[in-house]
């Protein structure tokens, strides 16, 4: 008997009729855009940029998200997969037969490096500001967002932890299994929303907004730390590595938290 586990068994679709189907990890990539447009619009209007410029911010942001996760994902954990299989990472449906699969295998990895792509042509083309201007706003909206994604990770019973050999912790029924492992999809999520009310306490109660690359900087900082200490409970996705070495995504969060301690240190100085 578990006493202090979960057992976890939910649908992972709100809705299917024939092929198609609509999943609460793709509810959840709604509110968190839904969410973060709030956000930034209650941020434009504070500094009084035009709203016009949030239609075109949005459609930036939900691409670059979208293609460099997706892509990150294939570039960073499933390579072989990318070359022999192309139009299955592009395409959201599978074709003879015909089946609609969604995007299913994202990296966060890959989004940030997306998004920053994005960011500096949008700061060129239509908000006409340093880019590090767009960067320090965005990062609010991106952190919170972070949380929801995790919580639909956790509907799918995706990314999930190692057996805590306990009584503690998530039975996935849905994989088979009877026995707890780490909930971390939620010890992220927590990492995340931390993070983001960090962010928005800095932004709004301090100053620091106006050094630029600070909010990217502190943001950076936090949020591939949280990534990095939450891999020591996840089971491996893709490596198989010894238990003292460092996975794929703890390897690359640490060039991403050594930038995020460079803006930082940057913005005091200037």
């Amino acid at each position: 008997m578990h006493l202090l586990s979960i057992n976890w068994d939910p649908s992972i679709e709100i809705f299917k009729i024939g092929s198609f189907s609509i999943r609460y990890y793709s509810l959840m990539f709604v509110i968190a855009f839904l969410l973060g447009l709030q956000i930034m619009k209650k941020i434009y209007k504070d500094e009084g940029i035009s709203l016009e410029k949030l239609d075109s911010l949005f459609v930036y942001m939900v691409v670059s998200i979208l293609i460099g996760a997706r892509l990150g994902h294939f570039l960073f954990y499933d390579f072989e997969f990318l070359i022999k299989h192309p139009l299955q990472v592009i395409l959201p449906f599978k074709l003879n037969p015909f089946k609609f699969t969604g995007y299913q295998g994202l990296a966060s990895h890959g989004a940030a490096i997306a998004v920053i792509i994005a960011m500096y042509i949008y700061s060129k083309k239509v908000v006409h500001k340093p880019m590090l201007w767009i960067l320090d706003r965005i990062v609010l909206p991106v952190a919170i967002g972070g949380v929801f994604v995790r919580l639909g990770n956790l509907m799918n019973s995706e990314i999930i932890g190692k057996p805590t050999n306990s009584d503690y912790g998530f039975i996935f029924r849905q994989l088979g299994e009877d026995f707890p492992r780490h909930p971390t999809q939620l010890y992220e999520a927590f990492g995340y929303l931390l993070t983001f009310i960090i962010l928005w306490f800095i932004f709004w109660k301090t100053d620091k907004k106006e050094k630029l690359g600070y909010m990217f900087g502190i943001f950076m900082v936090l949020l591939w730390t949280v990534r990095f200490i939450v891999e020591f409970f996840k089971e491996a996705q893709v490596d198989n590595r010894a238990t003292w070495d460092l996975n794929t995504g703890q390897l690359l969060s640490i060039p991403l938290i050594l930038i995020g301690f460079y803006f930082m240190y940057r913005a005091k100085k200037s």
